[in-house]
């Protein structure tokens, strides 16, 4: 079998064969050599190297790291692109959604452009004019591939989609059997599949002839790696996209500030069905009277409930239970990180320090309050109040495989559970009309994180989880939260949000107006890990177009036994952050390019 770039082998070293990829041709060295074991029938293809390559220097990893996202293609059945002629034998028609004249107006609108972000409120039929690409796409013989950010919404999606396309489409994520994922790629290799739907590892699936990416929910945080490489899903679905010269659609009801600024806009402003929503602001911590009144009586109605909880932290905030504000930094305007076994709070972004405050300093309130309650205590206080109501746990602590994710949904699909109750998950586009009350708990917390984007987290999350109540009739939102004048002005219109976000962002040199990393440092001896740090801020010092806005210990002090540096850094321009990254990169650190997680 011949080789070229992107050949899988077999090669003997020292007294053990190892797999390797061809990644150059060179001159046989002077020094004796070993023969190839074997050569594999799979292959990269030159776009997936390429791609490869720019994820390892981009997110920093090693090569070898970055290619083994990619699933390869296998010789003689498929490649990235397959010319024209080719794929005439592969052209299927399918039924198309009857699409409204406002949606129309936005699939025609997109088919004129290579990227662009639909905005479309929740419940607007964006989902119906990505099944219409899809068809478009099957039609003139291409492959798409669809990206939601958990696999919590795979379930239903699939179900739409199977609709439409039957065998054609195939749901794709990390929970699969080993001999479903064969299964799927088999069906890829010979054609039959021709839509992949998934989790972020559905982007490097060996489709040919790929016409279409459609990052959904397109502002969720999941869509970033948290381990190396350190790779954003939607960032490398856009570079894919020019490589291989398909279409790329973000879509999001709350879309991110980035992609909101970087690309064009195409809108869906109304919901299919415009049902009311009534929007009801409390204070407080903890599930009150008036969650629990509204509670019972969509139980006694047998309407259905969502009750959002935000994910628990590793580490605290203090804020005030009168006014909702959490203690800021004075120089960050960030929330400050309480540390109660040194007695101080602390902030990560700057280093600035000072004792454990007792009174707010907004309002005067004394005291503050660190306390956030979880899952379990909350479905313990609804089932005791309310007598034979059945609360649905919906976390990642309960949803642990594709199956309870299933069992979980059907129970709430027909009615055999009342409430559907969690965290982030919650979130995620599912459509269920029977949801006529949304409770949401927590947004102060949020807002207080040390974040630059805890504003946008908590608004983001707000219009989320209200838009998952009155899809098909009216609806209450209850909203805890201190700072209710905040959210109340931006009720109607999260586009105004955007453009006050987007010029704050631009004022306080934040993305998307700048280039941010984060540098990280972990090592069992917490000397040698602050002196790493020390002479890792030393080089950088040395890079007049790098900022380093602030550096220290991490926000969690400690994970594994390794104690955790951090160095934040951000630049007018990404080559010169990158040049400055990559002449301090080392074993010892790890970096993050545009971070979104600071802990």
């Amino acid at each position: 079998m011949p080789l070229s770039k992107g050949s899988i082998v077999t090669v003997p070293l020292k007294t053990t064969v190892k797999e390797g990829v061809i990644v150059r041709e060179v001159q046989k060295p002077s020094f004796e050599t070993e023969a190839i074991v074997s050569v594999s029938e799979h292959y990269y293809s030159t776009e997936q190297m390429e791609i490869a390559k720019f994820i390892s220097e981009y997110y920093f990893s090693s090569f070898s790291e970055a290619i083994s996202l990619f699933l390869p293609y296998i010789v003689g059945c498929c490649a990235p692109t397959t010319p024209k002629n080719e794929t005439q034998k592969g052209v299927v028609r399918v039924q198309h959604p009857t699409l409204t004249p406002i949606q129309e107006k936005a699939y025609q609108s997109i088919l004129k452009k290579d990227k662009s972000l639909l905005f479309g409120v929740t419940g607007s039929g964006k989902t119906e004019i990505f099944i219409s690409l899809f068809a478009k796409m099957l039609e003139e013989g291409k492959t798409s591939i669809f990206l939601m950010p958990e696999i919590s919404l795979t379930p239903q999606m699939e179900k739409r989609l199977k609709v439409y396309f039957g065998d054609a489409v195939a749901m794709w994520h990390s929970k699969l059997t080993k001999k479903k994922k064969e299964s799927i790629l088999a069906g890829i290799a010979e054609g039959s599949i021709r839509i992949i739907a998934g989790a972020r590892s559905a982007l490097f699936v060996p489709l040919s002839n790929l016409g279409l990416i459609v990052v959904d929910e397109e502002h969720d945080d999941s869509y970033k790696a948290m381990t190396r490489p350190r790779y954003h899903a939607r960032d490398v679905a856009v570079l894919m996209g020019q490589k291989l010269g398909a279409k790329v659609l973000l879509a999001s009801a709350t879309p991110s500030m980035s992609s909101y600024h970087k690309y064009a806009v195409v809108k869906l402003d109304k919901p299919f069905i415009e049902a009311k929503k009534k929007y009801t602001f409390i204070t407080g911590n903890g599930i009150d009277k008036t969650m629990l009144g509204a509670l019972y009586k969509n139980y006694t109605t047998k309407a259905q409930s969502l009750l959002f909880l935000p994910t628990r932290g590793n580490f605290k905030y203090l804020y005030c239970q009168a006014c909702g504000k959490t203690h800021l930094c004075p120089y960050c305007s960030v929330g400050m990180a309480l540390h109660r076994n040194k007695r101080h709070l602390k902030c990560h972004y700057c280093n600035f320090t000072e004792a454990i405050a007792d009174t707010c300093t907004q309002c005067g309130h004394t005291p503050l309050s660190s306390e956030r309650m979880g899952t379990q205590e909350a479905i313990e206080v609804i089932s005791t109040a309310i007598e034979g109501i059945q609360v649905e746990q919906f976390d990642k602590d309960s949803i642990t495989t594709t199956k309870k994710l299933k069992e979980a949904l059907g129970r709430f699909e027909s009615g055999e559970s009342n409430v559907l109750l969690g965290t982030q998950m919650l979130s995620k586009g599912h459509d269920y009309a029977n949801i006529t009350l949304s409770v949401i708990m927590g947004l102060d917390y949020i807002l207080g994180l040390a974040d630059y984007r805890a504003r946008e987290r908590a608004m983001s999350l707000l219009f989320q989880i209200a838009g998952r109540s009155g899809r098909s009739s009216e609806a209450e939102v209850i909203v805890q939260t201190g700072d209710a004048d905040f959210f109340k002005e931006y009720l109607a219109d999260y586009e105004l949000f955007i453009k006050d976000e987007l010029a704050f962002l631009e004022m306080a040199d934040y993305p998307p107006f700048v280039s941010l990393a984060r540098v990280l440092i972990a090592h069992k001896d917490e000397a040698k890990a602050g002196k790493i740090t020390l002479d890792t801020v030393t080089k950088l010092k040395a890079f007049k177009d790098v900022e380093i806005v602030g550096s220290g210990k991490a926000p969690v002090e400690r994970i594994a036994n390794k104690f955790r540096f951090h160095i934040l850094l951000r630049a007018k321009n990404r080559v010169p952050l990158l040049k400055a990254l990559h002449a301090v990169d080392c074993r010892e650190i790890e970096i993050d390019m545009d971070p979104v997680e600071f802990s």
